[in-house]
């Protein structure tokens, strides 16, 4: 906790943004943090709750635990505040800038619609840390001698092969892509988190004895059987990457897209890196993201920062109470209206819409047949309508793991919904040594999950290896 009246001396506040018209010109982050003061007031706020649920289950998936350093930051203590951060959570600066935080949707202030700012304060104790210089190579005493493999290096891949490292094994990641992330860096937009947060983990990781490969593509240009016989254990931490097709009539016409391309192809751009596609780009153009997501949201803010003309969401679930029903459902997660900055910008938003069909003209997309629905998502006769599109994108979620390559030719088990088989205990597969963490076992979710999972993940093979570990769970 912070101080102990804390929550009835101080406000309760946020970071703010740059104006709408001045962060739609760029690409970089434009959250405008708070500076030590105020950070440390709001972290005064922190009540002695008795359950601190915003640690718990129903609130952070890794168990930050942010009572004690919340009262760190109150008392002005900030290295041991990033210290205690830092044991639960390998990667606060991306948490503290992209997790939607459930941990303040389960603070008992919440209750009063007041939460901790929790994750505001998260980023600003990773961000000092790095500033300060606290955050330094962590390399092992000793070498285990063994040597584990992993394939992907989005949250799961690289929060697992820190801790294994840091265990001492001779770790090797293996990316498709030319540089690590995953979706960090190509799919969530940079003004949301940029690229130089992943450089700096990776150069860290790199000093603690992790090896990145890149351009390997396991089950295409590499053999999954050649991981097997060289490497003591395996993890599978490739991610959920199939996107979910709705396989609407008109969807082949040119102009729709999958969302997932599409913020890549804009995020290499971001990165100096080439383009090899066709470009997808927004300027000048009618925009309609199909999904109510986090992917259709940062399809929405790409858009304008292309030049979209309009841009319009369309959403097939009933518009959310401003409010939820607190004593309902606090402290989990509730359903209630949320606008993300990006919708901010100026996006329209379309509530109950069912979307029948694609149509165009020579070829060419020129809107969006759509319907509204009842209660059971059926289109509700009579009430069809046409919304104008030159650039249309589908982001309804995902389905799974991508069968080509590594998923097949590895032969481990699949669960009906196309994830990789394996439990939250020992995350073992069904092939001898080989495991699976992440999208890749649990299906498309956040990134705070993700480096549990690698945590955990990390665990379970550390103890495979040497009979027991040291590392947190």
């Amino acid at each position: 906790m912070g101080k102990v009246t804390g929550f009835l001396e101080f406000d309760r506040q946020e970071q703010k943004y740059q104006l709408a018209g001045d962060r739609i010109r760029h690409f970089r982050e434009f959250t405008l943090p708070l500076d030590e003061k105020d950070v440390g007031r709001q972290a005064a706020r922190c009540m002695d709750c008795g359950v601190p649920f915003c640690h718990s289950g129903s609130g952070c998936p890794v168990n930050n635990q942010i009572p004690d350093w919340n009262d760190l930051i109150y008392q002005g203590n900030w290295k041991e505040a990033a210290r205690n951060l830092h044991s639960t959570n390998n990667f606060p600066e991306f948490t503290g800038r992209i997790c939607p935080a459930p941990c303040e949707e389960a603070c008992t202030l919440n209750l009063e619609d007041m939460p901790v700012t929790i994750k505001t304060i998260e980023q600003a104790i990773a961000d000092k840390a790095w500033a300060e210089g606290w955050i330094q190579p962590e390399p092992p005493e000793d070498k285990t001698g063994k040597r584990v493999a992993i394939v992907g290096s989005g949250p799961a891949g690289l929060a697992a092969a820190q801790q294994l490292a840091r265990a001492g094994h001779d770790v090797h990641v293996f990316e498709r892509e030319p540089r690590a992330g995953g979706l960090l860096r190509y799919g969530i937009p940079d003004f949301k988190m940029e690229k130089r947060h992943i450089d700096r983990r990776v150069a860290q990781m790199e000093q603690e004895g992790v090896t990145f490969h890149y351009g390997v593509n396991v089950g295409v240009t590499k053999p999954f059987a050649e991981l097997t016989a060289e490497f003591d254990a395996v993890l599978m931490a490739g991610g959920a990457e199939d996107p979910r097709d709705p396989k609407l009539p008109g969807q082949e016409l040119e102009g729709v897209h999958f969302a997932m391309p599409y913020l890549t192809q804009q995020n290499r751009r971001v990165g100096q890196e080439p383009v090899n596609e066709t470009p997808i780009l927004a300027g000048g153009k009618h925009v309609v993201v199909i999904g109510g997501g986090d992917t259709a949201s940062d399809c929405v803010g790409t858009s304008f920062r292309q030049g979209a003309l309009s841009v319009t969401q369309l959403d097939i679930r009933p518009k959310p109470p401003a409010r939820e029903d607190k004593l309902a459902v606090w402290p989990y997660w509730p359903t209630k209206l949320r606008t993300s900055s990006s919708q901010a910008e100026g996006a329209e938003r379309e509530f109950q819409a069912a979307t029948l069909g694609i149509e165009g003209k020579n070829g060419k997309v020129t809107g969006v047949k759509c319907a509204r629905v009842d209660e059971t998502r059926a289109p509700i006769p009579g009430t069809e309508f046409i919304m104008r599109a030159d650039l249309v994108f589908l982001a309804i979620g995902f389905a799974g793991s991508q069968a080509p390559g590594m998923v097949e030719t590895s032969g481990v088990a699949l669960d009906r919904r196309n994830n990789v088989v394996a439990d939250d205990l020992a995350y073992r597969t069904s092939v001898d040594k080989v495991f699976a963490a992440g999208d890749m076992r649990r299906g498309q979710s956040l990134v705070v999950w993700a480096i549990r999972e690698g945590r955990q993940a990390a665990h379970a093979i550390d103890r495979f290896l040497m009979g027991d570990t040291i590392l947190p769970r």
